[in-house]
């Protein structure tokens, strides 16, 4: 649905229930016990009357952006984010994120790391709170090294919300490095013990597959922990629509969007007989 439709229609619901509101009052208790009632309740207006106008107001200041959304313009896009964001200095969350993602769909990763060094130094948080799709960005850009350093650095420190693949992520880099030893070990951890069904799942494969060929004197013990690893995602998930269904969810993430082709290949090994 266009961003348009939807201001319009939340409008439109939010006046019919102020108006609902406003007279039912009146029509079920009388003029004399109405008066009673908002005299009391008064406020529940004011409140979906400044909801109402927030609304309005965030849209109205915002309508370029949601155009350009709309359009799927990520040039005019990353033109418009950048006046905002840099030469103006709102280094908002939201903003970051955006204008971070855009330029990883027009796969520019200099400049996610440009926006990085930048918001490190106006807002440090905004990189540890972004710190997949700055990673990530330094993965399509071919900086292997640097992407090994960025995960090694947050394996521990980042927000639980997304340590799981942050972890995942290091490990990751570490095999395109050629690190296979210390891939392994990450990879190892996270298929006998991670609390993600996915990256579980992910581990596990590149334990049973690449990383088992690459270490053919570890092979046994890395197929162990592949196996675990497949238990466990196979007791969370018992289907293989359930992968499906977490993976789509996760591919919507641009960071992840790039692993499209390893989350198919892994559901295929994890859910074989």
């Amino acid at each position: 649905m266009k961003f348009k439709s939807i201001f319009i229609l939340f409008n439109v619901v939010l006046i019919i229930f102020l108006a609902v509101l406003c007279l039912t009052p009146t029509f079920l208790l009388g003029t004399a016990f109405a008066s009673a009632f908002w005299r009391s309740n008064w406020f529940l207006v004011l409140i979906l009357a400044a909801i109402l106008m927030g609304f309005d107001s965030y849209f109205i200041l915002n309508r370029q952006l949601y155009a350009l959304l709309e359009k799927e313009d990520w040039p005019a896009l990353v033109h418009y984010l950048e006046d905002r964001v840099v030469r103006q200095g709102k280094y908002s969350p939201n903003l970051v994120r955006l204008l971070a993602n855009t330029y990883l769909v027009l796969s520019d990763s200099p400049s996610v790391m440009s926006l990085e060094n930048k918001a490190a130094i106006a807002r440090p948080s905004l990189v540890e709170n972004n710190a997949l799709i700055f990673g990530a960005a330094r993965i399509l850009g071919r900086d292997i090294p640097g992407a090994v350093r960025f995960f090694e650095t947050r394996v521990a420190s980042t927000k639980p919300a997304q340590r799981q693949w942050v972890r995942w992520y290091y490990g990751f880099s570490l095999l395109l490095n050629k690190q296979y030893e210390k891939s392994a070990e990450e990879f190892s951890l996270l298929a006998r013990s991670g609390s993600d069904g996915v990256t579980t799942g992910l581990a596990a494969f590149f334990l049973n597959d690449t990383l088992a060929k690459a270490l053919p004197d570890q092979a046994e013990d890395l197929k162990a922990a592949a196996g675990e690893g497949k238990e466990r995602v196979r007791k969370t998930m018992p289907q293989l629509r359930d992968w499906a269904r977490d993976t789509t969810r996760i591919c919507t993430e641009i960071h992840a969007a790039a692993l499209s082709k390893y989350l198919d290949e892994a559901g295929a090994w994890l859910y074989s007989a």
